[in-house]
């Protein structure tokens, strides 16, 4: 008679002794083993990596312009109706509203947990629907969403003139924006952003004498050159040098002479040009005060002067690997390395957050490893060697199943990930703990050698089934409230209740699969209780006689 027909006669009272007994022999057990730590680790290799666990915080801005309004109007008439309108919409938790010259602008933001898709369609569709509250002469209201996970740079480059480069700042925004496109083409990059540069465009200087010898006005200069532009022209609202007042062409045509000719009035059935009344420059957005300026470490270890700098911010698409965007966009800078140096520009990465999550993520594996050989150790000096390698097994087997489920289920491995897997990794041995010490304990005692090594594993595992299970359920009951935890900490701490109860649930099966059967396979009675056994048998009978 085989040994599975054997064991089929061993009584049970528990799905600890069940597992025992089905998994004892059954030839499948060591390929799940196998199965289960493939899995996990190719979960953790192949799961997105971040810093910190993805939060659903996002909102939007309405801007409502209003030309010729000052803010009180705009704060009567604009911000207040609106704001009432926006709390009708479910979701919503804070609406901060600013009044300025000439436009309104009105703040949203969700709350956490909102989807953001939703949330932004509603708040689009409750704007559209009440514009008949908006005044005369408002222009339509632009709405532009915002999301934490794709506004916020995982990666910025800072790009900067070297001394030895003959580029202007305009050749410099040329070069950074074809640059820019090809990080649009890096996979899982959701968009690009630069900060700091300056444009290309004709700049007109109207002397104003010459203008009332004419009897222009600036509004008849504004009109001529709204068709080179493809924007409206900013006027400079200071007067410079004894009053000349600066127009920015945006987008016009190339050539400065066709900026000239163009015609703004006639006087006398003569046209007036606008080289009459104006002298026109090829230059940059001067109205454009914005600027980012940048000092670094040298190779002599002083810090170079401050100069200018142009800065690209690339985000990444919510839910993707972090590490691989990163990693796409540096490969992508660094077939730039050879031109850039060409040309005398030099870029500093002042950011790269896909570096910090690898490096976050690596340390705190490299803890949970350190952590499992400690427990190895004691489970040495309190069992044995051969006890403390069944139980250390367990453990990888463990998170393996945990990653496995975390990466079905949408999730990112992160600081707060990992930290849930610390935080119950003293949890998740008790149950192999309990089951090797149960195990030991019958293989020891005085009558092992009445008992087989099948007898012993699975009436040993069935013994603590019951109240490991009720233990376990326990704990994973303390960890369900922090789910239900709002707002940013809720977000924030979400892997813990989310990783630690899947843990525990799979510590209990791991304990009643693995341990019988690496316990058969690895333990031995030991002999001096057999010698003992007929020792204590011949005492007996030479008292009974």
């Amino acid at each position: 008679m085989s040994r599975e027909n054997d064991i089929s006669k061993i009584p049970v009272n528990d799905y600890a002794g069940r597992l025992a007994k089905t998994f004892l022999y059954n030839p499948l057990t060591p390929i799940l083993a196998v199965f289960l730590l493939s899995i996990g680790y190719l979960s953790l290799v192949i799961m997105p990596r971040e810093e910190d666990p993805q939060i659903a915080i996002s909102g939007g801005t309405i801007l409502v312009p209003l030309p010729g309004a000052t803010p009180k109007e705009i704060d009567n008439i604009i911000i207040k109706p609106l704001e009432r309108k926006l709390r009708e919409i479910a979701g919503i938790e804070h609406i901060y509203g600013v009044a300025t010259d000439n436009v309104g602008i009105i703040n949203v933001m969700y709350k956490i947990g909102e989807n953001r898709e939703d949330s932004n369609l509603k708040l689009y569709d409750k704007v559209m629907q009440n514009m008949e509250l908006l005044p005369k002469g408002a222009m339509q209201p632009l709405i532009k969403p915002f999301d934490i996970d794709i506004d916020v740079p995982i990666v910025s480059i800072a790009f900067y003139l070297k001394e030895t480069s003959k580029l202007s700042n305009v050749e410099l925004f040329k070069k950074i924006r074809n640059i820019q496109q090809d990080f649009n083409e890096v996979e899982n990059v959701s968009k690009t952003t630069l900060k700091g540069e300056h444009k290309e465009q004709f700049n007109v200087k109207v002397d104003l004498f010459k203008l009332s010898g004419y009897h222009l006005s600036l509004g008849q200069i504004m009109k001529a050159l709204q068709s080179l532009a493809v924007n409206v022209p900013d006027v400079k609202s200071k007067v410079k040098d004894g009053g000349i007042m600066i127009f920015g062409v945006k987008n016009a045509i190339e050539s400065i002479k066709d900026v000239q000719n163009v015609i703004v009035a006639s006087y006398m059935d003569s046209p007036i040009y606008l080289k009459d009344v104006a002298t026109v420059e090829k230059s940059f957005d001067m109205q454009n005060y914005k600027s980012a300026q940048i000092t670094y470490k040298q190779d002599d270890g002083s810090f170079s002067p401050t100069q200018e700098q142009i800065t690209i911010n690339i985000s990444k698409l919510k839910g993707t690997n972090a590490v691989n965007v990163a990693e796409g966009v540096i490969e992508s800078l660094h077939e730039y390395s050879a031109e850039l140096e060409a040309e005398g520009i030099g870029y500093i990465v002042t950011r790269n957050y896909g570096e910090r999550a690898n490096e976050a993520v690596n340390e705190l594996v490299s803890h949970l490893l350190i952590t499992i050989v400690i427990i190895a150790i004691v489970l040495v000096i309190a069992l044995g060697w051969r006890e403390s390698l069944i139980v250390t097994f367990t453990v990888p087997a463990i998170l393996a199943i945990t990653l496995f489920i975390a990466y079905l289920s949408g999730q990112t491995i992160n600081r707060i990930t990992l930290f849930a897997f610390l935080l119950s990794l003293g949890l998740l041995v008790d149950a192999a703990i309990i089951v090797i010490e149960n195990i030991h304990r019958h293989m020891h005692e005085h009558d092992a050698l009445n008992h087989n090594k099948d007898e012993i594993m699975i009436t040993a595992t069935d013994e603590i089934g019951a109240p490991t299970n009720i233990a376990t359920l326990a704990i994973i009951l303390t960890m369900v409230p922090m789910a239900f935890v709002g707002g940013m900490m809720g977000e924030f701490m979400k892997p813990i209740p989310y990783n630690v109860p899947v843990a525990l649930f799979a510590s209990l099966v791991i304990a009643y699969v693995f341990t019988p059967y690496l316990a058969n396979k690895m333990l031995k009675k030991p002999k001096m209780y057999h010698h003992q056994h007929h020792f204590q048998k011949e005492t007996t009978q030479e008292s009974s006689s």
